[in-house]
């Protein structure tokens, strides 16, 4: 695996129920695999030394949360007050569709789109709630961090579970590293065409 990142422009991590999907199953295995030391040194080369593009979706938001590449850019131990994802709040798993509204053109993963546009995706997971002290809120946001957030029909960000299906801080629904060419989502972007909902 680290031969063909060496070899690689983009490295994405799906979702997916891998490991059942149990307690940080998918996310903690998938960042176990990457904490092998020859794949590690791959992927910071990837992002150092070649300009690579990374992309966690769910699971594979999860992986990269615990890998420390999200928020901090880098492959590094977490502390105690590191960001995190969680279990949703409402106790169980959740499959639907919700809007989402992009925050920041920061990074490359979002240079088709715009800040303020606002997109139909599909939800599914049961730890999808992410959680980070306000000086990590505040950070994320001052740095154009925060790219998307769940919002309401009038754009809005908002706590409330119909809108905010796994009650994220802030309605944080993906976020990226300082330069943008990390970025981790809850929402299944992946998820398009026809007979998908």
């Amino acid at each position: 695996v680290a031969k063909a990142v060496e070899n690689s422009q983009i490295l994405m991590l799906p979702g997916g129920f891998s490991a059942g999907d149990e307690p940080d199953g998918s996310g903690k295995f998938i960042a176990a695999f990457f904490h092998n030391p020859r794949l590690a040194h791959a992927v910071m080369r990837l992002l150092k030394e070649r300009d690579g593009l990374i992309l966690g979706i769910c699971n594979g938001f999860q992986a990269l949360i615990k890998l420390g590449l999200l928020p901090y850019g880098q492959i590094q131990p977490l502390t105690e007050d590191s960001p995190t994802l969680t279990f949703n709040r409402i106790g169980r798993h959740i499959s639907r569709m919700t809007e989402t509204r992009i925050v920041s053109g920061l990074s490359p993963w979002l240079s088709l789109v715009q800040p303020g546009d606002v997109h139909t995706i599909a939800v599914s997971h049961g730890e999808g709630r992410l959680v980070a002290g306000r000086a990590h809120l505040e950070r994320l946001a001052a740095n154009g961090q925060i790219a998307t957030q769940y919002v309401n029909a009038a754009g809005n960000p908002s706590m409330e579970i119909a809108i905010n299906p796994n009650g994220s801080d802030w309605a944080i629904e993906g976020i990226t590293s300082p330069d943008g060419r990390i970025f981790g989502k809850m929402g299944h972007s992946e998820r398009r065409g026809r007979d998908v909902a």
